[in-house]
C-alpha cells in the first residue's frame, strides 16, 4: 500500500491572481513533444514532409484537442448541465476535456490539414498517431497531481491511499466518515493510462511504423490498442459521479465510447492489408 504523496501541489506557478496549474502545463508538454517528435520524423533522410507542413499540423492538432475535448466533455459527460445551461459549453475554466471529443476534434482537423496541403487522410494521421501519445502520457501525468479519475478499492500492494483533503470527493463516494484522514486503498488508474496509452502506445506505434506498413495500419494500430488499454482499464476506474455505471453495473461511458475504436481499428487494419498501399506516413 502506498500513500498519496500530498505535498504536491497541483499549481505549478503562481504570478499573484495568475495561477498556472500542473494539468495545463501537461497539455503544453504534449503539443512541445509532439512537435518536436514530428519534427525529428520530417528531418530523417527520405522524409516526404516538411518543418513548416509539421508545424502547420501541430497548430491543426491543438485547436482539434481544445475544442473537440471541451465540446466533447460536455455532450458525453455533461449533457444534462449543458440542457441546463447552454452557456456552460465556453466556460472552460470550470474544467472538463474528453479524450473521445478530442480525438474527433483531431481527425477533423487532420481532415482540414490533408485538403489544405493536398495529402490524404490517412497520411496525415498515420504520422501523427505516434506523436500524440505524448499528450495522452502527459495529460494522465496530470490528473495524477490534480488527485482525480482514481480507481476503485483495492488490496493489491500498489493500492494508494489518498488524502481526504486532496480528494474529498473520492472518499465521501467510499463511505468513509466526513473526519477520515485518508481514503481506502484504490487503483491508481491515471498511472495505468499513463503506462498503457502513453509509454506502451508510443512504443507500439513507433516501432510499427518504422516498418512502413501500409497506409491506414498505424492508424488502425492507434485506434485499437488505445481502445482496447482504455476499456480495460476502465473496469478498475470509479465511474463519473454523475452518470454511475451505465449497464450491469460495470459498463462505463468511457467503455462506451472506446468500443467503437477497436471496431474501427481491426476495419482499418483490415483494409489497409488488403489492400496495401504504400505509406508515406514514416517518412
Amino acid at each position: 500500500m502506498i500513500t498519496y504523496p500530498d505535498i504536491i501541489d497541483p499549481v505549478l506557478l503562481e504570478l499573484g491572481p495568475l495561477k498556472i496549474h500542473w494539468y495545463g502545463a501537461m497539455y503544453l508538454i504534449g503539443f512541445l513533444g509532439g512537435w518536436w517528435l514530428g519534427r525529428v520524423r520530417a528531418a530523417k533522410p527520405g522524409s516526404l514532409w516538411s518543418a513548416q507542413q509539421v508545424d502547420d499540423m501541430v497548430f491543426f492538432i491543438v485547436l482539434g484537442v481544445v475544442l473537440g475535448g471541451r465540446f466533447g466533455y460536455v455532450f458525453f459527460y455533461g449533457w444534462n448541465n449543458l440542457i441546463e445551461n447552454p452557456l456552460s459549453i465556453f466556460r472552460v475554466w470550470e474544467g472538463g476535456m474528453s479524450f473521445h471529443g478530442g480525438l474527433l476534434g483531431v481527425l477533423l482537423a487532420m481532415w482540414l490539414f490533408a485538403r489544405r496541403h493536398r495529402r490524404t487522410f490517412f497520411e496525415a494521421t498515420d504520422f501523427i498517431a505516434p506523436l500524440v501519445t505524448i499528450g495522452l502520457g502527459a495529460g494522465r501525468l496530470g490528473n495524477f497531481i490534480n488527485a482525480e479519475l482514481w480507481g476503485g478499492p483495492t488490496s493489491l500492494p500498489w493500492g494508494m491511499r489518498v488524502p481526504c483533503a486532496d480528494a474529498p470527493g473520492l472518499c465521501s463516494r467510499l463511505g468513509q466518515p466526513m473526519d477520515a484522514l485518508y481514503s481506502l486503498p484504490v487503483h491508481p488508474n491515471q498511472l495505468y493510462e499513463f503506462l498503457l496509452e502513453g509509454v506502451l502506445l508510443f512504443l507500439i506505434l513507433w516501432f510499427f511504423s518504422a516498418k512502413g506498413p501500409p497506409r491506414m495500419a498505424v492508424s488502425g494500430v492507434f485506434l485499437l490498442c488505445y481502445g482496447l488499454f482504455r476499456f480495460i482499464v476502465e473496469l478498475v476506474r470509479m465511474p463519473d459521479a454523475h452518470i454511475g455505471y451505465l449497464a450491469f453495473d460495470w459498463v462505463t461511458m468511457g467503455q462506451i465510447l472506446s468500443a467503437p475504436m477497436i471496431v474501427f481499428g481491426i476495419v482499418l487494419l483490415f483494409l489497409a492489408y488488403r489492400v496495401k498501399a504504400p505509406s508515406e506516413s514514416t517518412s
